[in-house]
C-alpha cells in the first residue's frame, strides 16, 4: 500500500530553493523581454526591479542578447523585503506583481496552481535526473526525450498539470517516465466515427496495433454481454481519462452499451513531452497513440475534437502529397510523421452546448506514424527540444553534440539550419504553408552526430495555408486561414526566430560554442541561399522581407496571463494573438551581403 508521502521524496528544501531560483530566472528574463517588467540598470550588467508598493527588490546580473533575450546569472538574483534578504519565491513574486502583469482576480488562482504544478515537476526533474548532457550523446531516442526539463521555452508555467493528482504524477507524467498500458474501450458506431487515409482502414489498424489475442479478448467481452463487435469500434483511451472522467461523464453511454470498456492492450508506452501522446516501447514501429485528456497543461485543457478527428486524415493526406512531390523538400529530406487514423466519439447530450466546450473533447483518439521505420542504417533520432536542454551542472546538450561531431559549431549550425529552417523557408514561400516548429514537435535524424534532416509532427491541428488560391478538399479547408498580409511574416519572425532561435543562440553565446553574430550569419546565409537557388520566388521574397530592421514581439506570457484556461480561440488564433513591442531583426545587419536575384 502506498503511503501518503511515497510520490512527494522530491519536495525538499534544496529542490524546492533550486526549483524557485530557476524558474524566477526565467520569468525575470521572459518577462522582462515581453516588456511586462522593465528592469532599472544600477551599472554595468547589474539591474534591479520594485514591487509596486516599493517593500521588495529584486536584483540581478544580466547581458541583454539579441532579440531583447535577457540572459541572467542565476546565482546572482537576489531578493530583499524592507531591505532584508529573502528567500526566492516565484508564487510569491507573482503575487508582488500580480497589478503589474494584469492577470485578473478570478484567474490568479488558476495561474497560481499551474505555477505550482511547473516548481513541483521542476523540483522532480531536478532530484531525478539520471544523465549529463554528455550521457545524453549515446543514448537513444526515448532516453532524450525523457531527459528533456525545460518544457517550453517561454511559457514559465509550462509544466503544469492541473488535474493530476501526486499518484497520477507520478504514474502518467513524461517526467516519470513509467511504462503505461492504454485501456482500449469499444464505442458504437451510432456515435463513433472511424477515418483513415485512404491506404488505412479500421481492420488493418486494429491488427498493427494490437495482437490477435488482444483482439479475441475483447471481442469476448462483447460477447459476454450479447453486444455484436461489429457494431463497434475500438480505440485506446488514457488511463487517467477513463477513472477521472469517461466513467462519469459518459456513466450514460456506459449503462445504455454505447461505450465498453474492454481492458488494457498488451503493449507498453511512453509519454512523451506533450503528455498526452503516447510512444510504443514494446513495438517501436507501431504508431504513437494520441489520446483525449482532460488536464490544464500550458493554458489549454488538453482534449481532442472529434469533429475535428474526422477530418485529420485527409489533411493529413493533403499535406503529405504536397510534401511528397515536392522535389527540393525531397532534396532537404524533410518529411512529415502522418496522423492516419482516428476515432471520435461524439456525446450527444452535450453537443448542443457547443462543440468548443470541454465536455465535447473528452472522448477521441489518434494514431500516428512512427518515426522509426524512417530511418536508414547510421542514423540516429532525438527530439529537436534537446538543443535547448541544460544538465543540472550548467552543461548544454547541443554544446556537447558539436563537440562530438567533429566540426566547427558553424558549420554544424549551417547543417542544422539546412535541414530544418530551409525547408520551413520553402513550405513559406512556394506554398504559403506553416506549420508551429518548436522543439518539441521537430524531430531530427542525425548520422556522426550532425543533423541531415528533420520530421515534423503534430501536423493537422497547427498548419496553416495562407494561399486563398489554393483549391483545398472540403475536408481540409479548415485549414486556411485568412490572415493579414502583413502577419504572415511573422510566423517565421516569431516562431521561428524569437520562440526558437533566441534562446538556441542564447545557450551557443552563453557556452562559448559559438557567438551571436555568426549564429545569425549563419542564418542569414541560409535565407540568402533559398533565395539564390529560387529566383522565380523574387516577388514573395520582397513581399515577405526577412531582411527587414525590426518586427512585432508576440507576447506568449501575455496570453497565458490574460486567459490561462483557453489561452486561444482555436476557431481565430490569430486574433487571439498578443502584439507589444517591436525587436530588432538580427539578420537585418546582414541584409548587405544578400545578393541581387
Amino acid at each position: 500500500m502506498k503511503t501518503p508521502t511515497q510520490n512527494i521524496q522530491h519536495l525538499t528544501k534544496e529542490n524546492w530553493d533550486k526549483a524557485n531560483a530557476i524558474l524566477l530566472r526565467k520569468t525575470l528574463s521572459e518577462f522582462a523581454h515581453e516588456l511586462l517588467i522593465v528592469p532599472i540598470k544600477n551599472a554595468l550588467n547589474l539591474y534591479s526591479i520594485f514591487s509596486p508598493d516599493k517593500k521588495t527588490e529584486y536584483k540581478f546580473e544580466a547581458s541583454i542578447l539579441a532579440l531583447n533575450h535577457w540572459s541572467i546569472a542565476l546565482d546572482s538574483i537576489q531578493r530583499t523585503i524592507e531591505g532584508k534578504k529573502s528567500p526566492l519565491r516565484l508564487l510569491e513574486f507573482i503575487i508582488e506583481f500580480k497589478d503589474t502583469l494584469g492577470i485578473s482576480e478570478s484567474l490568479l488562482p488558476t495561474y497560481l496552481e499551474e505555477i505550482t504544478s511547473t516548481l513541483y515537476s521542476t523540483a522532480y526533474k531536478i532530484a531525478n535526473e539520471k544523465y549529463t548532457s554528455k550521457d545524453l550523446l549515446e543514448l537513444d531516442y526515448q532516453k532524450i526525450e525523457h531527459a528533456m526539463i525545460e518544457g517550453h521555452p517561454c511559457f514559465v508555467a509550462n509544466s503544469g498539470k492541473n488535474g493530476f493528482n501526486i499518484d497520477d504524477f507520478a504514474t502518467f507524467s513524461p517526467e516519470a517516465n513509467v511504462p503505461v498500458k492504454l485501456l482500449w474501450i469499444a464505442g458504437h458506431r451510432s456515435k463513433a466515427t472511424f477515418t483513415a487515409i485512404k491506404s488505412l482502414d479500421y481492420q488493418k489498424v486494429l491488427q498493427q496495433e494490437l495482437s490477435a489475442e488482444n483482439i479475441t479478448a475483447f471481442i469476448n467481452v462483447l460477447k459476454s454481454q450479447d453486444l455484436n463487435s461489429q457494431d463497434y469500434y475500438f480505440f485506446p483511451v488514457h488511463p487517467w481519462q477513463w477513472f477521472n472522467k469517461l466513467a462519469l461523464i459518459f456513466a450514460t453511454d456506459i449503462a445504455e452499451n454505447h461505450l465498453v470498456c474492454l481492458g488494457y492492450g498488451d503493449d507498453e508506452y511512453s509519454a512523451q513531452q506533450s503528455i498526452r501522446t503516447f510512444f510504443n516501447t514494446s513495438s517501436p514501429e507501431k504508431f504513437y497513440a494520441k489520446t483525449a485528456l482532460s488536464v490544464i497543461n500550458m493554458g489549454f485543457m488538453r482534449g481532442l475534437s472529434p469533429y475535428y478527428m474526422e477530418s485529420t486524415p485527409a489533411i493529413t493526406e493533403w499535406v503529405a502529397d504536397l510534401v511528397e512531390n515536392d522535389s527540393y523538400l525531397q532534396q532537404k529530406g524533410f518529411t512529415l510523421l502522418g496522423e492516419v487514423a482516428t476515432v471520435g466519439y461524439r456525446n450527444f447530450l452535450y453537443e448542443p452546448l457547443g462543440r468548443s466546450i470541454p465536455h465535447n473533447k473528452m472522448l477521441a483518439a489518434l494514431w500516428r506514424e512512427s518515426p522509426i521505420p524512417k530511418l536508414e542504417n547510421g542514423q540516429h533520432i532525438m527530439t529537436m527540444a534537446a538543443l535547448l536542454h541544460v544538465d543540472q551542472s550548467g552543461n548544454a546538450f547541443v554544446s556537447e553534440l558539436i563537440k562530438k561531431s567533429g566540426i566547427s559549431a558553424k558549420s554544424w549550425i549551417s547543417n542544422y539550419l539546412d535541414v530544418y529552417l530551409s525547408p520551413l523557408l520553402h513550405c513559406f514561400y512556394q506554398h504559403e504553408m506553416v506549420f508551429m516548429p518548436h522543439g518539441e514537435n521537430l524531430i531530427l535524424v542525425l548520422e556522426n552526430h550532425i543533423p541531415v534532416k528533420a520530421i515534423m509532427k503534430d501536423i493537422t491541428e497547427e498548419v496553416m495555408v495562407f494561399n486563398g488560391e489554393i483549391s483545398l478538399p472540403e475536408k481540409v479547408k479548415r485549414i486556411y486561414i485568412d490572415m493579414k498580409e502583413s502577419l504572415r511574416i511573422l510566423c517565421i519572425f516569431n516562431d521561428v526566430f524569437q520562440f526558437y532561435f533566441r534562446f538556441l543562440s542564447a545557450i551557443l553565446s552563453e557556452t562559448q560554442t559559438l557567438s551571436e553574430e555568426d549564429f545569425w550569419s549563419a542564418v542569414a546565409d541560409c535565407i540568402q541561399e533559398y533565395q539564390l537557388a529560387h529566383p522565380h520566388l523574387q516577388e514573395q521574397f520582397k513581399k515577405y522581407n526577412l531582411f527587414v530592421s525590426e518586427f512585432d514581439s508576440c507576447c506568449l506570457n501575455r496570453l497565458q496571463l490574460r486567459n490561462n484556461k483557453q489561452m486561444l480561440d482555436l476557431a481565430d488564433p490569430v486574433d487571439s494573438l498578443q502584439f507589444v513591442g517591436k525587436l530588432t531583426n538580427p539578420v537585418a545587419v546582414f541584409s548587405q551581403q544578400e545578393t541581387t536575384i
